[in-house]
């Protein structure tokens, strides 16, 4: 999911709450329930205020948790499959080595070497590693 897709839902969220608002407002102005109930026609500032204000507290709840939730969802669809044995990665739905990954991705060339963990592990047992100091970590 792309972040304007996630904007997208976001706006038509808000728009929906806001349609709601309005059918509040319209209800009291309209006189509906006296219409519908018989209820005394009078307009009721604070009875529209405070349904107002509920829904508004609603929907900065249900805001700001769709927000989080695809922030979340976006994190996830970041993450990078690699294969357990060979090492590539999964992009686009093809398999690519991990210099076809990031030379494709970053305007950096990529090089090969190793680490000092890795050097000592497989040197250590080869004899002309014993003439040759390791890397210092």
């Amino acid at each position: 999911m792309t972040p304007k897709s996630g904007r997208s839902i976001l706006h038509l969220q808000t728009i929906g709450f806001a349609l709601l608002l309005a059918c509040i407002w319209l209800v009291e102005i309209l006189h509906i329930p006296h219409l519908l109930y018989g209820v005394a026609p009078e307009f009721s500032l604070p009875r529209v205020l405070v349904r107002t204000g509920v829904v508004l507290m609603i929907w900065l709840w249900v805001h700001f948790t769709t927000r989080r939730l695809l922030r979340r969802l976006h994190e996830l669809e970041e993450f990078l499959r690699i294969c357990s044995w060979c090492r590539k990665l999964e992009h686009k739905g093809m398999w690519l080595t991990m210099e076809e990954f990031f030379n494709s991705r970053l305007a950096t060339e990529t090089s090969h070497g190793i680490c000092p963990t890795c050097a000592r592990e497989q040197f250590a047992g080869h004899p002309v590693a014993a003439r040759v100091k390791p890397p210092q970590a």
